[in-house]
């Protein structure tokens, strides 16, 4: 059944290049400023496909409000799959909660596409916090309840959502400090302004240098870019599986033949050696998936980031 189902979408997507997609540049809207890890993940896999394709496909950032500005931007797009959308699951998923008269549905205005990467947060605490596992850090937090603090990029940005997920597995209260980005949040926990927080794969240069010291990544299974670094669950928080996954998505109506053909060429480029190894050297796992999946996937994170936005009554700035 698996290679049947292969080799229609090989059929469809060749029906698709015949049609002539694209006879144009492609644009791929970031919802991030330049220069983060979402413009890294992004660009390594436009420039990927327009060698595939023959066609320029270039980065338009559209950063702001929670990434709402360029979702919205997408999802008013013709659907012609000439203008999609770089997405990070949980900033798409928690947005859709978070802002209120948005002017798209954060599922029924797109059509899914493929994944690109999927990687861990890392819980770093700095290193005057006095526990080397995630056990001892929940001992602390239990003896003093709201003794420990923990950083932030903002209000209802991932590394919020990872913590406060955390905090209700473990039992455990902490006080949120945010911050205007993982930037300065990750300077204030080298400073000891705060103790922890649940950053990307960025962080671990601060790791290495021993200015942090990280105790577990949120991923369900062990991350090989954080090599001997249990999970939260192998560390005794039961059910806590945080992935950052990021992929394309477009306007919803675009041809399936369309969705069919990019989605071969996404995997096509996961699949390249050159692309892989570009991919990891960031810090991420490539990650390849179709687009039932990774739509599932998104109106999974969409009802479960709901739940963890309502029981913490979290609220945009």
């Amino acid at each position: 059944m698996r290679a049947l189902a292969s080799l229609l979408a090989t059929l469809v997507a060749a029906s698709a290049f015949a049609q002539g997609y694209p006879a144009k540049p492609v644009r791929v809207i970031v919802p991030f400023p330049p220069g983060g890890s979402a413009d890294a993940a992004s660009r390594s896999m436009a420039e990927k496909l327009s060698s595939l394709w023959g066609q320029p496909v270039v980065l338009e950032h559209k950063p702001g409000a929670g990434t709402t500005i360029a979702a919205a931007y997408v999802a008013a797009s013709a659907p012609d799959a000439y203008t999609i959308l770089f997405c990070g699951a949980i900033s798409h998923a928690a947005s859709a909660n978070l802002y209120r008269n948005l002017p798209y549905d954060a599922l029924k205005s797109f059509a899914p596409l493929g994944t690109i990467s999927l990687s861990p947060f890392i819980l770093v605490v700095n290193p005057r916090v006095k526990a080397d596992t995630v056990g001892a850090l929940v001992e602390i937090a239990k003896a003093r309840p709201g003794a420990l603090n923990y950083a932030s990029s903002g209000n209802g940005a991932s590394p919020h959502l990872a913590a406060e997920m955390f905090a209700r597995a473990a039992g455990i209260r902490m006080v949120h400090v945010p911050f205007k980005g993982m930037q300065p949040a990750l300077v204030a926990l080298v400073s000891g302004e705060v103790d922890l927080t649940f950053a990307d794969i960025a962080a671990m240069p601060l790791v290495r240098s021993g200015r942090l010291k990280a105790l577990a990544v949120t991923t369900a299974k062990p991350s090989p870019l954080v090599p001997g670094v249990p999970t939260l669950a192998e560390a005794g928080v039961a059910g806590m599986d945080i992935p950052s996954v990021a992929g394309f998505i477009a306007p919803a109506g675009t041809p399936r033949e369309t969705v069919a053909f990019i989605n071969a060429s996404m995997n096509r480029a996961l699949a390249a050696a050159d692309l892989r190894e570009r991919l990891t050297g960031l810090g991420f796992e490539p990650y390849a998936s179709s687009p039932e999946e990774f739509g599932a996937f998104l109106a999974a994170e969409v009802r479960r980031y709901a739940q963890v936005i309502r029981d913490a009554g979290i609220r945009v700035d």
